[in-house]
């Protein structure tokens, strides 16, 4: 059965804590400082009050000072760290978090017996005693600046804004909690705001450590939007009440979390980056590692239009113009795995043979500036959206999954650029035109491979590249281009097959089936259900996949390519 909430036990003499007296009760008695730094989208106010009152009921006083009044005026901020003029997109921010402040506060020290809790971004800057890190994942930011309440690092009094979130404020506070993940004295789960879980630092390494060298799954979760449908719904299990499920986040590294604990109650999700920063060569592999630094490369992601609509047509940024223009070091790759289609569902891929540029780039303005509709078929070729298919999207290419898919969309970890060139007159969720960057678009598309070519490159034939008993390993596509590959087990019922990362991650998902065990040459074992995503780290080595259930069982798995570790082609 899939799991919303995976879940991993701490390693033995961890401490955890929940609840805020518990928390306060865990803070030394003074004098001592304690810095308690995170993203702006903790409620700062909430977690200084409630410490603070926690700890006068134990009879330790507690004086805060709050780092956020001390930023720089919003002006400084603003010209310090966004460059461009660009209304959708922004160059990913190189800055520190000091950056953000002119002339860093000099408190009083504290009294005798007196606890001074500094605390918001960039509280680790000032000198401490004692270092927390207050968190809260990535979704609960966006969520809060898309609703009006949430707000920008170094702007708290001001409207957030998600562009400036993407491309400013996650760069910067991924590089400085990042640095800070090495010497954290605790991780503070603040999720449930009344209710928070505490890790102490070494029991968080410790545990992050073993993790590093065992499969490990992250929590899943879906985002809604105006062309998102129902199926994560009605068959995986996710929020009912929303508008739809269209994104679902199985594996994005930069947004993922691993559950850490002992049950829901007392569970801290903490960023799987971490696992890559402690652990880059367990996690990656050497040669990846030295190729992707501690960037996990491949992303594992759902996109559900059952009962939606068609996604934009559109396109990624090419190598170039990723890496100078937005600052990312690789670049946008892409493929789709159907796991579902309805009857007649297409999926919009490369240009025609005899596509004709200049009248597209006319039809894409007209749509854009004057509400005039296009038929992108005009320009970009459909195909069959068969289950079980898998499409090769490298950057530049036209694409778009249609309505009535499930598509796993197995790509490279980039995954904020999506350069729209034609998104069917459609509004946003408050009716608004949607952000239509064609120009991008354009800039990048893919003009050289088209008609026959996309079909014969893009759209491949399973190879078997070695079988055993009662199971094959497939290879679905693979592009000299692109740095990763995507593969397929194809196992019998009761059937075990053999696999070795030989050094390099491996990353699964079940596409067909009920399951499988996975169980590592250390004697782990990990169940992976229909739908669910999982990380082989490469320290696993040899490891074996045994079927669940009385069907067939498909396994999909991506890894890097051998021959790609020392640059993008």
């Amino acid at each position: 059965m899939y799991r919303l909430d995976p879940r991993y036990a701490p390693t033995p003499g961890a401490v955890l804590a929940t609840g805020w007296r518990a928390v306060a009760a865990l803070l030394a008695h003074g004098p001592a400082t304690v810095a308690v730094d995170g993203p702006p989208t903790v409620d700062w106010d909430r977690l200084a009050t409630r410490l603070t009152e926690e700890l006068a009921a134990l009879g330790t006083p507690a004086r805060a000072l709050d780092l956020r009044a001390h930023h720089a005026p919003p002006d400084t901020v603003r010209s310090r760290t966004d460059t461009t003029d660009d209304p959708y997109y922004a160059r990913l921010a190189d800055n520190s978090l000091r950056d953000l402040f002119d002339d860093l506060p000099d408190p009083t020290p504290p009294a005798t017996g007196e606890l001074l809790l500094v605390h918001g971004p960039g509280a680790s800057l000032l000198p401490h005693d004692l270092l927390w890190y207050a968190d809260l994942p990535k979704r609960h930011a966006e969520a809060a600046v898309a609703a009006g309440t949430g707000r920008n690092l170094g702007l708290p009094y001001e409207r957030g804004d998600v562009r400036r979130l993407f491309y400013i404020d996650w760069p910067v506070l991924d590089r400085h909690r990042d640095a800070l993940a090495p010497r954290l004295d605790g991780w503070l789960d603040v999720q449930d705001p009344e209710h928070p879980t505490y890790i102490e630092g070494d029991g968080l390494r410790a545990t992050l450590a073993a993790l590093a060298r065992r499969p490990v799954r992250t929590r899943p979760y879906f985002n809604s939007t105006p062309w998102g449908g129902h199926w994560a719904q009605r068959v995986l299990g996710f929020d009912r009440a929303a508008r739809n499920t269209a994104l679902g986040y199985e594996l994005i590294a930069p947004e993922a979390g691993v559950l850490i604990g002992t049950h829901p109650g007392q569970q801290a999700e903490i960023p799987f980056q971490l696992l890559c920063v402690l652990h880059p060569e367990a996690m990656l592999g050497p040669q990846v590692s030295a190729r992707f630094g501690t960037s996990f490369p491949i992303r594992f992601d759902y996109l559900d239009t059952v009962d939606g609509g068609n996604l934009s047509v559109h396109c990624h940024p090419k190598e170039t113009y990723m890496r100078e223009r937005f600052g990312w070091p690789y670049t946008q790759h892409e493929t789709y795995y159907l796991t579902l289609a309805r009857p007649g569902a297409r999926v919009f891929l490369g240009l025609r043979e005899d596509a004709d540029l200049d009248l597209f780039r006319k039809e894409i303005e007209e749509a854009a500036h004057d509400g005039v509709p296009m038929d992108p078929e005009d320009h970009v070729m459909t195909f069959p959206a068969a289950p079980g298919r898998l499409f090769m999207i490298p950057a530049g290419t036209p694409h778009a999954s249609g309505t009535g898919n499930v598509v796993l969309e197995i790509s490279a970890t980039p995954y904020l650029y999506s350069l729209r060139l034609y998104d069917w007159l459609r509004p946003d969720a408050n009716g608004e035109p949607r952000p239509l960057p064609y120009e991008h678009g354009l800039a990048n598309l893919e003009t050289e491979r088209r008609g026959a070519a996309v079909a014969r490159d893009l759209v491949q034939e399973p190879r078997t590249l070695r079988r055993g008993e009662g199971w094959r390993e497939e290879l679905l596509g693979a592009l000299e281009e692109m740095f990763y590959e995507v593969r397929r087990h194809v196992l019998d019922a009761g059937a075990v097959a053999d696999d070795d990362t030989a050094g390099r991650f491996h990353v699964l998902n079940v596409v067909e089936g009920e399951g499988v065990v996975v169980r590592t040459a250390a004697g782990e074992r990990h169940t992976l259900s229909f739908a669910e995503t999982l990380t082989v780290p490469a320290a696993v080595g040899r490891y074996q996949l045994a079927a669940i259930g009385e069907r067939p069982v498909k396994v999909v798995k991506a890894l890097v390519r051998p021959d790609s570790s020392r640059g993008d082609a």
